[in-house]
């Protein structure tokens, strides 16, 4: 989503590193750029105006002016703007002393409630708590099975009465089950296509029935300036405590995303980067400044390594690595593991650089081909897996054959089993120094 104001900014500062020392009419013109890369992703433009001015102010300052790295300093300046502006710090839930906490989830029709309260169910039950989803949406249809199915698969228990109870009454019988069977209350309600004074009535009748810890709006990131419309009419009517992002992995402008804290002045908790239930986090404003600054977000990729990569089998990966023992089970298990922390695109997004990587002809973000990869290492046999260099000619047309892809395709996996098996022998003896992967440069 902040791909191309990500390239647009990180030219800016490309032009300012040009210059040992920043004029006045550097920074302008540099202003002028980052005000136009901000109204381009669709940034509120009230929004834009006080963000820009506030950063050339700081930048025509002495810290800036007077420095031997101006552009760093530049940049410094941007990003811990850019992190104020999403909200300085991360806005975590407030669990009630005597449970059950509960959870309200407001938003238009379309916006992502549903699997969100899923998605928060499980992000919750990881963290050790006992949620209980409610589903109060008897307005639109399938709302309530949508939801039925979510939580069996999060395995969390669900209060559905159905959709001839009152939503007040389905709010109030989701509570005392959570009371009863958990901790956490997360009420899913009703949404419509734009705001009425139906919907908010609905809302303003549950959440003064339950009592709720926590109101989250829950906002399509994709909608633009109307979700940031949509996030001030309801903070005016419902009082909200925050804000959910969901489809922050579009290829829409990201403007909703850095306008709608600094207009609601609610804090963004949560952010949905995927359709899938793990693909939900807290959300960080200042690693979120960083990737979009172009440099990336490591311990976001730390905490989801930590959190889906098997330890005991990365140990004895690493045992099997010093003695440069290197399968092409070990190579499927790798995959595995990285499948485990989402789509090649989000993990690649998270490191430094991500941006320029994307631009390049020769790099493919495509989790396709790790399906090929995967495909063609199940049509081989044991044998083949173990000892490799038993796969002969007639071999490579049996597992092509076998996995619908061409010959080629099992020659280049081969190749790259034994540039990496290579690599392994390598890293094992020491010998890592000036080793060149082909294509790679150096």
């Amino acid at each position: 989503m902040f791909d191309a104001l990500s390239e647009r900014l990180q030219n800016v500062f490309s032009g300012l590193r040009g210059h040992g020392k920043l004029s006045t009419e550097d920074i302008d013109a540099a202003m002028r750029e980052i005000r136009l890369a901000l109204l381009e992703a669709d940034v509120n433009f009230k929004v834009v105006r006080d963000f820009v001015a506030q950063v050339k102010e700081r930048a025509l300052g002495a810290e800036v002016m007077e420095s031997l790295t101006p552009a760093q300093q530049v940049v410094k300046i941007v990003n811990e703007e850019l992190t104020g502006l999403m909200g300085a710090g991360d806005s975590r839930l407030a669990f009630a002393s005597k449970p059950p906490t509960v959870i309200l989830l407001a938003g238009l029709q379309g916006s992502g409630k549903t699997t969100t309260a899923a998605k928060l169910a499980q992000l919750l039950k990881k963290e050790g708590k006992r949620p209980v989803l409610v589903a109060a949406d008897i307005h639109r249809p399938a709302a309530i099975d949508q939801l039925v199915t979510l939580a069996g698969r999060v395995q969390v228990p669900v209060h559905a009465p159905g959709a001839d109870v009152d939503p007040v009454e389905i709010a109030r019988g989701g509570v005392a089950l959570a009371r009863e069977k958990g901790d956490v209350a997360v009420i899913d309600t009703a949404g419509r296509l734009h705001v009425d004074e139906e919907l908010m009535d609905e809302l303003v009748r549950v959440r003064d029935a339950v009592k709720p810890h926590d109101v989250l709006l829950v906002v399509d990131a994709m909608t633009g300036q109307d979700a940031v419309n949509a996030a001030e009419a309801f903070r005016e009517r419902v009082d909200i405590d925050g804000v959910v992002l969901t489809k922050l992995d579009g290829d829409a402008r990201g403007g909703a995303a850095l306008s709608v804290r600094a207009v609601t002045g609610k804090p963004i908790k949560f952010a949905s980067t995927g359709e899938k239930l793990g693909d939900f986090d807290v959300f960080h404003p200042d690693r979120m400044a960083s990737r979009i600054l172009g440099m990336g977000d490591v311990l976001s990729l730390i905490e989801r390594a930590e959190a889906t990569v098997d330890e005991q089998k990365a140990l004895e990966m690493e045992a099997r690595l010093r003695r440069a023992e290197f399968t092409f089970d070990d190579f499927l298990d790798n995959i595995k593991q990285v499948r485990k922390m989402g789509s090649l695109s989000s993990i690649i997004g998270m490191l430094p650089g991500a941006s320029a990587m994307k631009q390049l002809k020769n790099v493919q973000v495509d989790d396709s081909q790790l399906d090929r990869i995967e495909a063609m290492i199940f049509s081989m046999t044991p044998q083949e897996r173990r000892h490799p260099d038993v796969i002969d000619g007639s071999r490579r047309q049996r597992i092509a054959r076998g996995s619908g892809v061409r010959v080629q395709d099992v020659n280049q996996l081969v190749k790259q089993y034994r540039e990496m098996q290579k690599m392994v022998r390598m890293f094992s003896s020491g010998k890592m120094k000036g080793f060149k992967l082909p294509g790679m440069g150096g």
